[in-house]
């Protein structure tokens, strides 16, 4: 496993599914991680309590990336904990599929402000924690931003977008010595997914059915590829959207 010994981190949106499964990874390799989440506070303290029993250092910090003060007050408190940060995963994220007859302004602001604004908003606020030997930004994307899946035009534009921003920023913060890259999961087990029906349905089926492995995806899967990719084991490895979806939309 990478070594994350002496790294501090923040993890947005870690208070379920890929998120907490980040963040538990994250601190198993020795890093100290901020976990924050917008609304369960009770799993962000159960993903904390999850960590610290295992040996970790964790806080919860609560915060939608959707809105710049509470995002300030996000990495505020991550320096007051840490005193610096070496890490950042950008995880939190929202999504919906319906036909475009059904699409609304309201929902496209909601996808757009936390999936690409929220982006933007932690990543100013992150990079003055960073120390002059640079680190690791990760920006969890999705296959189905090059996928473009039926009913998913506004979901899917909103990854196409961070896709973009991961190459602009690898370009940008490379001087700086911060590497960003995005990992692209394909369908993932979640309580987001399966709250919307979508695990055990036709859509699943049918994924599982175009995908070379064979299965749904599970957090941990996703988990470990983050890690590698936050550790100086990937110190020459920037720009890149890395798919890690069982190969589905190879």
């Amino acid at each position: 496993m990478a070594n994350l010994t002496n790294k501090v981190a923040v993890v947005t949106g870690a208070s379920k599914g890929i998120g907490a499964s980040i963040a538990k990874h994250l601190a198993a390799a020795g890093a100290s991680v901020v976990v924050n989440y917008a609304s369960s506070k009770e799993g962000a303290d159960n993903v904390v309590a999850e960590i610290v029993k295992a040996g970790g250092k964790a806080v919860a910090v609560g915060g939608s990336v959707a809105k710049e003060d509470e995002v300030i007050n996000l990495f505020a408190k991550a320096k007051e904990a840490y005193g610096k940060l070496d890490i950042l995963i950008n995880n939190a994220g929202v999504f919906a599929f319906s036909p475009i007859d059904q699409f609304s302004a309201d929902d496209y602001r909601r996808q757009y402000d936390t999936n690409v604004l929220g982006v933007f908003l932690a990543t100013k606020h992150a990079i003055p924690l960073f120390p002059e030997t640079g680190g690791s930004i990760v920006n969890i994307s999705s296959v189905v931003s090059t996928l473009a899946p039926p009913f998913g035009s506004v979901y899917s534009s909103t990854k196409g977008a961070l896709d973009t921003i991961t190459k602009s920023l690898a370009k940008e913060l490379g001087p700086r010595k911060i590497r960003v890259n995005a990992i692209n999961p394909g369908m993932v087990e979640t309580e987001g997914a399966i709250g919307l029906g979508i695990i055990g349905s036709d859509m699943e089926k049918q994924t599982i059915a175009t995908t070379p492995l064979g299965r749904t995806g599970q957090p941990e899967d996703i988990a470990l590829p983050t890690v590698f990719l936050a550790s100086d084991d990937a110190r020459w490895i920037t720009g890149e959207t890395i798919f890690v979806s069982g190969g589905a939309g190879i």
